[in-house]
């Protein structure tokens, strides 16, 4: 079993991902207590996708994320980096174009999306700004970003007790349905070295975005950051 380190190598965090593909739905389903359905509805109507509009959908693991854009009637791209959640996401869905790709290096033209958006997956890229680049490169003018992501709780008291969960909670929880609980000691250790709400939308806005807002999540835990890409 494999676990990464904060220095996110792409080859360790991608074989982690590998290891928990089977039952990565559900594990986030029980540690998130049921709120990431709720967070990925929130997802859909920022992305607000259309009929015949193409949407790219980073780190999309086992392809679950896509399922709402599907049902608007876009054209979307599945994209993750972990084969084994790709093999997973077709044995599911196999009708979804589920494609591999590095997020710093994406295997599209540019100018081709007419939406883009990744959800708790850019955190575990090795560089996010390059990340951020790349997503911008394959927007078309006038397209959008939306980016969920953990992010720092707004309530001081109810920050101290979020952390706690994190490193006391989870672990042992995970261990009872993840099929690699160190796993989500990574992830846990990597949503509390994340930067807060105003230091991603900075990032965003050095990539090039302009419109750049986000609103808070279940008291700041996620954080939706939109974005556009100038004509």
């Amino acid at each position: 079993m494999t676990r990464a380190t904060l220095d996110k190598q792409p080859h360790e965090v991608a074989s982690m991902f590998d290891d928990v593909a089977a039952n990565y739905d559900l594990t986030n389903d029980v540690l998130s207590l049921g709120q990431d359905r709720r967070w990925r509805k929130e997802v859909a109507k920022a992305v607000d996708a259309r009929p015949a509009q193409k949407v790219l959908d980073l780190a999309a693991g086992t392809g679950t994320s896509s399922l709402p854009f599907t049902a608007t009637g876009a054209y979307v791209v599945p994209c993750d980096f972990s084969l084994g959640m790709l093999r997973e996401g077709k044995k599911r869905n196999p009708w979804l174009p589920l494609t591999a790709g590095d997020a710093t290096k994406l295997p599209f033209r540019d100018d081709v999306f007419d939406a883009v958006t990744i959800s708790f997956g850019l955190r575990n890229v090795q560089d996010t700004d390059a990340a951020l680049r790349e997503l911008y490169r394959v927007t078309k003018p006038g397209g959008r970003v939306v980016i969920c992501e953990f992010s720092q709780p707004t309530w001081a008291p109810f920050r101290t007790v979020y952390t706690e969960y994190l490193m006391r909670a989870l672990p042992p929880v995970a261990r009872t349905v993840s099929s690699n609980p160190d796993a989500y000691v990574y992830l846990a250790e990597s949503i509390r070295a994340w930067p807060d709400q105003a230091g991603l939308a900075q990032r965003l806005q050095q990539a090039g975005w302009s419109r750049v807002a986000w609103r808070n999540l279940t008291g700041g835990i996620v954080a939706l950051h939109r974005g556009t890409k100038p004509r």
